[in-house]
């Protein structure tokens, strides 16, 4: 262990700023490791080279690969068609039209809803809406996907109007004078940032996580490329060190250093967006890695701004201890971190067809062109010849042919459209994924059902990758940092009609890694449209099932009709079709008279004590009620009194005719009833025909 002095071991040994470089042999051991980082990324500069290509693929930029070289200058985006259907159906899947993404485990009964309601709005606020179809197509072309999360912490200083009493020397205020004030609004939500794979070295490569590598003795290196602005503001955040930063400030080049391809800058050039000239950057590796500290062996953050120039070297800035870098293969490779990239086995296949299509279109070209046979010695006035309307040659026609250039790109069509079902086969695009794909043809049913399988299985094991290594892991950052940066409460908007039945949760910081599990839920809530339809099936079973039947158990059939509710209606919706009780708690009516007093409109839960209530509010109401919303308040209590006492009536009274209460099923289908083909009328709406279920191996519709 370094040989750190007392006021390190004292004051230094809780403090995620502190640098650790300045100590010479923790800088010894960092110097020693930007070599083998060094060598890493060298090691990798085949792979970085590919991938560069591929990119070039997808922005259907022409390169040396070609082989013929002529007029025509046509790319086609086979590749870029492929990959673009892969991210719009995965984005889909996995960001259902219920716009419920989180699924929390707890004991408590309570906060999960408050949990769920939290975590949908640090993803709006993370716009992962629009961050995860970029993710999707950098793991096509890449093989691997890397994100890296991190916390942003903004303010805005706003005015507004206030009201303040006019004091006076005799005694109390005599009125009110309006008056404006200065306040600042605070706003913070983690940020996620997609990161090329070149830009990422992790040793050793065999390792098969992140984790894997830096707990056995080596280290996950993330290439920055940093402004000068940047640089300043690492400074002044304690994040590098003063000297250090000063001294790569007047280093600052616009080259790209060692040879590393700038992803963003290609990002942009590709864009359209030209960055050259004033275009300074520097690049820096941030290096994870254990470094020995007072207490031991740590996970460190180290930044180097060259062999022997090490900005800093401080503790994991997260109270976690987690790496904010997520990152898992789009295919496991066995033997290797990194996986493969999807366009590499048709590549070859692209570069083919262009060249292809360009020999094509060159045909075409010739082929409008008419060749001209003519006898110079027989035609004198072949100057005179020119391709006019009415022209007159003055020449025998049998000394003149006229002759078509072969129409080659007939052919050439024909092998590119081979060439593009292969690359779509290859990938694991059907036409169901490509718009307009049959629009001059009309598939048969076994086709459609063919195709739709197909779909479904490629598409649920890509997103499922996407779960279980990205986003899953992605929420439970978000809720570790939600507890180490958040510190006061947060009102989130929670499930509900817009403008009606909305509820706006306080959130309390969140008890890491006690009692609760965070689940990415969308990709299974796209995914269960026919579970969802035997699960009413299986419903319309049990309820008919006799309770001795099942002794030592108890049937609460609240959670299964919550669930089959809010998935055909929307979590929005479905709120109000089948009401949560629970979510409907009494507000102290205190509480209530200061917002009432204020002039806000307050709602009546059906769970207030309405005889209460209207006492608390009738005396709050002798001291004025200028707006009139208290008036209106009681008028809402006193309606709610009315309803619930003729509710109870008509659950008293028997229904006219029967004499008796209303049999269980209120009139639905048969107890035991199953959907069946035979019988179309018991089928819901939208409902899965049964030859087309999900089975154990592939279905095929019966013939019609």
């Amino acid at each position: 262990m370094p040989d750190f002095d007392d006021e390190d071991e004292g004051t230094k040994k809780l403090d995620r700023k502190y640098n650790f470089a300045r100590r010479k042999p923790v800088r010894e051991k960092l110097t020693a490791l930007y070599t083998e980082i060094q060598t890493g990324y060298q090691e990798q500069d085949t792979r970085a080279a590919d991938i560069r290509d591929f990119w070039d693929i997808y922005n259907c930029e022409l390169s040396d690969r070609q082989f013929y070289s002529g007029n025509s200058q046509i790319f086609v985006p086979a590749v870029y068609n492929a990959v673009n259907a892969r991210s719009t159906r995965f984005s889909n899947q996995i960001f259902p039209v219920s716009s419920r993404h989180i699924e929390v485990l707890s004991t408590d009964p309570t906060l999960p809803r408050a949990l769920c309601a939290l975590g949908e709005h640090y993803i709006a606020k993370a716009d992962l809406r629009n961050l995860v179809p970029a993710l999707v197509m950098s793991g096509d072309i890449e093989g691997h996907y890397n994100v890296y999360v991190s916390w942003s912490t903004s303010s805005r200083h706003v005015i507004q109007k206030t009201k303040k009493p006019i004091e006076t020397e005799a005694g109390p205020s005599i009125g009110e004078v309006e008056d404006i004030e200065e306040i600042e609004i605070k706003s913070s939500h983690p940020v996620v940032e997609v990161i090329p794979d070149t830009d990422i070295c992790v040793l050793p490569a065999t390792a098969d996580s992140l984790e894997e590598a830096i707990q056995s003795g080596g280290s996950v290196t993330i290439l920055r490329r940093w402004s000068k602005t940047k640089i300043r503001q690492m400074i002044s955040e304690g994040l590098i060190d003063k000297a250090e930063g000063e001294a790569l400030l007047g280093e600052m080049s616009n080259e790209e250093s060692g040879g590393k391809p700038n992803r963003p800058k290609d990002a942009a050039s590709a864009a359209g967006v030209k960055i050259e000239g004033n275009d300074r950057w520097a690049l820096v590796y941030e290096t994870w890695s254990m470094v020995e500290t007072p207490d031991g062996a740590r996970l460190c953050q180290t930044f180097y701004g060259g062999p022997d120039q090490v900005l800093s070297c401080h503790r994991n800035p997260l109270w976690c201890d987690r790496l904010p870098l997520i990152s898992a293969p789009v295919k496991k490779v066995a033997g290797s971190f990194k996986g493969r990239s999807q366009v590499q086995p048709v590549a070859s296949f692209q570069y083919f067809i262009n060249d292809m299509m360009n020999e094509g279109a060159d045909s075409a070209s010739y082929s409008m062109l008419p060749i001209v046979m003519t006898d110079p010695e027989k035609n004198p006035r072949v100057g005179s010849m020119v391709l006019n309307l009415a022209a007159v040659w003055e020449t025998s026609p049998k000394d003149t042919q006229f002759a078509a250039f072969p129409q080659l790109w007939k052919d050439a069509l024909a092998i590119v459209g081979e060439g593009v079902q292969s690359i779509f086969q290859a990938l694991g695009v059907n036409p169901a994924m490509i718009t307009g794909e049959r629009a001059n043809s009309r598939p048969t049913q076994a086709q459609i059902a063919n195709e739709q399988q197909v779909d479904i299985l490629t598409t649920a094991d890509a997103v499922s990758v996407i779960e279980h290594g990205i986003l899953t892991p992605m929420l439970l950052l978000f809720m570790e940092m939600d507890y180490q940066y958040r510190d006061a409460a947060i009102m989130v908007r929670q499930y509900g009609e817009l403008g009606a039945g909305v509820d706006m949760e306080e959130i309390p910081p969140l008890q890491m890694d006690h009692r609760f599990s965070f689940r990415w839920y969308g990709v299974e809530a796209a995914r269960n449209a026919q579970q969802i339809q035997q699960q009413i099936a299986l419903t319309n079973v049990i309820r008919g099932v006799p309770p001795e039947m099942y002794q030592g158990y108890k049937l609460n059939m609240g959670p299964v009709l919550a669930n089959a509710v809010e998935a055909a209606f929307g979590p929005r919706l479905g709120r109000l079709v089948f009401e949560d009780m629970r979510s409907q708690l009494s507000v102290d009516p205190q509480k209530e008279n200061a917002m009432l007093m204020d002039g806000i409109s307050v709602m009546v839960h059906p769970l207030d004590d309405h005889k209460l209530h209207m006492q608390v509010h009738s005396e709050a109401m002798q001291m004025g009620d200028p707006a009139g919303v208290i008036r209106e308040h009681l008028i809402f209590h006193t309606q709610a009194l009315m309803q619930a006492a003729q509710a109870q009536a008509a659950v008293m009274a028997p229904r006219p005719g029967v004499g008796g209460p209303t049999p269980a099923g209120g009139g639905g289908p048969r107890i035991g009833a199953q959907p069946d083909a035979s019988r179309p009328a018991q089928q819901p709406p939208g409902a899965v025909p049964q030859d087309q279920m999900m089975g154990q191996g592939p279905a095929m519709p019966r013939r019609m």
